[in-house]
């Protein structure tokens, strides 16, 4: 087994290798306008690390949100290039599901929050690193923060908003060493992992817009 594993969900541009039984190289580099710029030469960077090259890769792993989407089809898109180039299998991880992987947090449940702009977050909880109660769901701070009260947080939304999420700890964005990892575990347990499919949870910002002036000729 060697997965490719990279997301762009969040403001974070993150790509790792792992070859069944550890990651073997990483990269991430925390820019919310350059995902398109910056994923390719990451996942050179990582092979290059490994001294590997892409057509050794058997499967890839990409985070498939839920996040903005600008930046969220930048790695969608991606991971579904390389699966049809390459003639291998693409999984997707919710990113949330990766975040609450990586978080240092021996006993549940906690909370996972992402920064979803328009001052709201992406959020769920979770019983443990691997098991997802609630979520993901898109709400304002304020909205929720009864529902999260007393429960340890981590990611960017709950470092954002400490009136809600008073027990906010790192990672602050998610890796894709952490969800290689999950997926590879999941993968090896027989587990079914979602489709490479997007996680928006509302609508884009770019929209066509209402009762625009028609200038074209009769």
């Amino acid at each position: 087994m060697l997965l490719l594993a990279l997301d762009t969900a969040t403001p974070a541009v993150t790509v790792a290798l792992h070859d069944g039984d550890a990651v073997i190289a990483s990269s991430s580099q925390v820019d919310a306008r350059r995902h398109g710029e910056l994923l390719l030469p990451a996942v050179d960077r990582v092979l290059a690390e490994a001294g590997l090259r892409l057509d050794a890769v058997t499967g890839i792993v990409v985070g498939i949100g839920p996040g903005p989407y600008t930046g969220l089809r930048v790695g969608l898109m991606t991971a579904d290039t390389f699966g049809l180039a390459l003639g291998v299998p693409v999984h997707g991880v919710c990113t949330l599901d990766g975040l609450a992987y990586a978080a240092d947090i021996e006993k549940g449940p906690f909370v996972v929050a992402t920064d979803a702009r328009r001052k709201e977050v992406y959020w769920a909880t979770y019983a443990d690193s691997r098991t997802r109660l609630t979520g993901p769901a898109v709400d304002r701070p304020a909205d929720i923060a009864e529902r999260v009260a007393g429960l340890p947080a981590v990611g960017a939304g709950a470092l954002l908003y400490p009136g809600a999420f008073p027990q906010a700890h790192e990672p602050e964005h998610v890796s894709a060493a952490a969800l290689a990892s999950l997926a590879a575990e999941r993968l090896a347990a027989g587990e079914p992992l979602p489709e490479p499919r997007p996680l928006y949870l509302r609508r884009p910002d770019a929209q066509v817009p209402k009762n625009y002036k028609v200038v074209t000729p009769k």
